[in-house]
């Protein structure tokens, strides 16, 4: 992680670029930025102390920045160890993540059936990512959970379509691979 002797400026570079990158014609150019924007700047960006604090009640959601116009917001996630998200989609939202400290494991699913409002999904991918590792979530495909498996902690960097006030989270049900949605409301950690 990078030590916050660096200026604002490397931020409010970061800030810029992401925004121009939101200007791509569609989802995928714009992730496709976003993504390349995270990877070069993110290791000269100085994440402010109190952003990188884990909590004992679950991952720590912290936001960043919001930007004026709309486009996006930047929201960084701490993950202590053992912590992680139920399966879940960002409500049709892209998003762009990327590890800033430590290591995650991402697990992406595949939506398989649809039956009296409970969804079947099967597991696709599994990926551990370290420090400077991007990926991006496009609907539809944009079904996973993530968690900190590791003994240390671990922060991630969101960026967002807009910004997202809730999702849906999949309850497993005791049929194996089909789960319940359910809406959940996100809020920030303080």
């Amino acid at each position: 992680m990078r030590h916050e002797s660096n200026s604002q400026a490397e931020l409010a570079t970061m800030l810029n670029r992401l925004g121009a990158a939101t200007a791509a014609p569609d989802a995928a150019a714009i992730c496709a930025g976003v993504k390349n924007v995270l990877m070069q700047e993110l290791s000269q960006v100085a994440v402010p102390a109190a952003f990188l604090q884990p909590v004992t009640t679950g991952y720590a959601r912290r936001c960043l920045y919001k930007d004026p116009k709309g486009r996006f917001s930047v929201v960084v996630m701490v993950w202590a160890p053992g912590q992680g998200t139920p399966l879940h989609d960002h409500a049709g939202h892209w998003c762009v993540e990327c590890v800033y400290g430590g290591k995650i494991r991402v697990r992406s699913f595949e939506r398989e059936a649809e039956d009296s409002g409970r969804i079947c999904f099967r597991e696709c991918q599994s990926v551990v990512s370290g420090i400077g590792a991007a990926g991006a979530l496009i609907p539809p495909h944009e079904y996973h959970s993530i968690d900190n498996p590791f003994d240390t902690p671990a922060v991630t960097i969101h960026v967002y379509e807009g910004e997202i006030t809730w999702c849906n989270a999949f309850e497993p049900l005791a049929e194996a691979g089909w789960f319940q949605p359910e809406r959940h409301e996100l809020a920030y950690t303080v």
